[in-house]
């Protein structure tokens, strides 16, 4: 487990620790759609809109990402591997999971929406 958690500080925390609240919250608006008796109504627009916002947030926490490392490396006066290496990998965490969240909430959306046509046929 320190392993995941030690991935979401490589990503810088404000960044990883609000797309997985949105991961949770997107679990979560599916569980109450599907204990619902309904169609899926605007749960599945919630969910869209927050899925994107995963995504357009990882990317965003990848920009800062790439501007530390440069930074680190302008302070730094030179290019060594140790540093390119932690710095791409702060900005790629944050891009991977916000797209994994993503994907994560178009399975559910597709679940909900083929279980809504179930009901109205």
């Amino acid at each position: 487990m320190s392993g995941l958690i030690g991935k979401f500080n490589d990503g810088g925390p404000i960044f990883t620790y609000l797309i997985f609240i949105l991961l949770l919250v997107i679990i979560g608006l599916f569980i109450k759609e599907m204990v619902r008796k309904g169609g899926p109504g605007k749960t599945v627009s919630l969910i869209n809109h927050i899925a994107w916002f995963a995504v357009a947030w990882g990317f965003l926490g990848r920009t800062f990402g790439l501007i530390d490392a440069f930074d680190k490396v302008a302070a730094q006066g030179e290019l060594t591997p140790r540093l390119l290496a932690d710095g791409l990998k702060m900005a790629l965490v944050d891009p991977l999971f916000g797209i994994f969240v993503f994907l994560v909430a178009r399975v559910l959306i597709i679940v909900l929406v083929s279980m809504g046509r179930e009901k109205v046929a």
